[in-house]
C-alpha cells in the first residue's frame, strides 16, 4: 500500500499542521501496517511540479509535461485533507479551487480518492457550494470529523461513509510527568485583525486572562503552535513579548510535534486558541479549554461530549467562563471520557479505508 496524504505536511511551522499530516498517516497505518505514505502540500512535498495553482495544474492535464498524473498513478489512494478545515469558502473560492483541481487529477490518474477525516462546510457561495458537490460526488470515500460536517455533505447531496474524528487521536501518547499547570497557547493568526474575531478584543481576553491566572495563583507556561516563519500566522513573536510582559510565566517555543505533545501531556490543564493545541492535548489525557474562533471546534468536541469551549464570537465573559472551567473538579474524568469516545470514533474511519484495500 502506497498512500498520499494531501494537504498536510510533517515540515509545516503550523504545528497543526503537522498533526493533521503525522495522524492521517498513522491512520492509514493502522489500516494497512507497513504502508508507505507521502506528503504534499503548497510548494513543497513528493510531486514532480507545484501543486497550488489551478492554471498551472489545467495545464499539466493537456500537456503532461511534468509528469503529474503518471506520478499520481503510483499511488494506491490520496487521501484529501483540505488542511483540515479547507473544504469551505471562508478562505476564498481561490483556495477551495485549487484543492478541488488537484483532487481531480487524482481521479483522473484512476487513484481512489478519500476526502479524510475533517470539516465539511460551510460553503456560503454558489460557487462554493458547485465546487464541494462536483468534490463530493467524484470522491471515492468521504469521511467527516464531526456531526455538523456529515450533515452538510448530506445537504449537498452526497451522504459521508463514515463519521469518525480528528486524526490527531491517532497519534501515539508520550510517557511524561505532569510538572505544569496551565498551559496557554496565544494565536498569532487572532492577534492581528482578521475575519474572525476583533484582534483588539482577544488581546484584552488574553491580557485579562494572564491577570486572572496569576491572581488565582496558577502557574503559567505560555506555548507557540506555529513556529516562526515569514509568514504573520505565527505565535512566535506574541508569546514571547507576553513572557517579556509577565514575570514569572514559562516560555515554551516548541522544535517539532512531538515536544508539543509532551509540553501539553506535562500539564494540569491547556487553554488553546489554536484547536490543534487543544487537540494535542485532549489526545494524550489532559483537559483542555479551547478559545473557539469557527465553527470547526464545537461540533467536533460536542461529538467527544466536551463542552468545555469558550466561544470568543458570543460569550459576554471570556476570561470568566475560562476560569469557571478551570475551577471545575471534574475535567480530569471528563478529559478521560472523551478521549475514550475519541479512540472508538477512529474505527469507522479505519473500516472506511480497510473496504479500500
Amino acid at each position: 500500500m502506497r498512500a498520499l496524504v494531501a494537504w498536510a505536511d510533517d515540515t509545516s511551522t503550523n504545528l497543526g499542521v503537522r498533526a493533521l499530516a503525522q495522524g492521517t498517516a498513522a491512520l492509514v497505518g493502522r489500516t494497512f501496517p507497513g504502508a508507505a505514505v507521502d506528503f504534499q502540500n503548497f510548494g513543497k512535498g513528493a510531486a514532480p511540479m507545484r501543486v497550488g495553482r489551478v492554471r498551472s495544474l489545467a495545464r499539466e492535464r493537456v500537456t503532461g509535461r511534468a509528469g503529474l498524473l503518471e506520478w499520481l498513478r503510483g499511488y494506491d489512494m490520496v487521501l484529501d485533507t483540505r488542511s483540515g478545515d479547507s473544504f469551505a469558502d471562508i478562505y476564498g473560492l481561490r483556495r477551495l479551487a485549487r484543492m478541488t483541481a488537484f483532487a481531480e487529477l487524482a481521479t483522473e490518474a484512476g487513484v481512489p480518492v478519500v476526502l479524510a477525516p475533517q470539516t465539511i462546510g460551510p460553503f456560503s457561495s454558489r460557487r462554493g457550494r458547485a465546487l464541494a458537490r462536483w468534490t463530493l460526488r467524484r470522491a471515492t470515500t468521504v469521511l467527516a470529523r464531526d456531526g455538523e460536517s456529515a450533515r452538510c455533505a448530506q445537504g449537498l447531496g452526497r451522504p459521508v461513509d463514515a463519521l469518525t474524528t480528528d486524526v490527531v487521536f491517532a497519534l501515539p501518547v508520550p510517557e511524561v510527568e505532569r510538572t505544569r499547570d496551565v498551559v496557554l497557547n496565544v494565536s498569532g493568526l487572532l492577534w492581528r485583525p482578521s475575519p474572525h474575531v476583533d484582534a483588539a478584543a482577544y488581546r484584552r481576553t488574553v491580557e485579562d486572562l494572564l491577570g486572572a491566572l496569576a491572581a488565582a495563583d496558577r502557574r503559567v507556561t505560555l506555548l507557540a503552535h506555529v513556529l516562526d516563519s515569514p509568514l504573520p500566522d505565527n505565535d512566535v513573536p506574541v508569546v514571547r513579548a507576553l513572557a517579556q510582559a509577565h514575570e514569572g510565566v514559562e516560555l515554551v517555543v516548541p522544535a517539532d510535534l512531538a515536544e508539543v505533545r509532551e509540553v501539553v501531556a506535562s500539564a494540569r490543564v491547556v487553554v488553546g486558541s489554536r484547536m490543534h493545541a487543544c487537540l494535542n492535548a485532549l489526545s494524550v489525557g489532559t483537559p483542555a479549554v479551547p478559545l473557539a474562533y469557527s465553527r470547526k471546534f464545537g461540533p467536533l468536541l460536542a461529538d467527544l461530549r466536551w463542552d468545555r469551549v469558550v466561544d470568543l464570537r458570543t460569550a459576554q465573559d471570556p476570561v470568566g467562563d475560562v476560569m469557571a472551567h478551570l475551577g471545575s473538579d471534574d475535567l480530569d474524568d471528563d478529559a478521560a471520557r472523551s478521549l475514550e469516545i475519541a479512540r472508538a470514533a477512529l474505527a469507522p474511519a479505519v473500516a472506511a479505508l480497510r473496504a479500500l484495500g
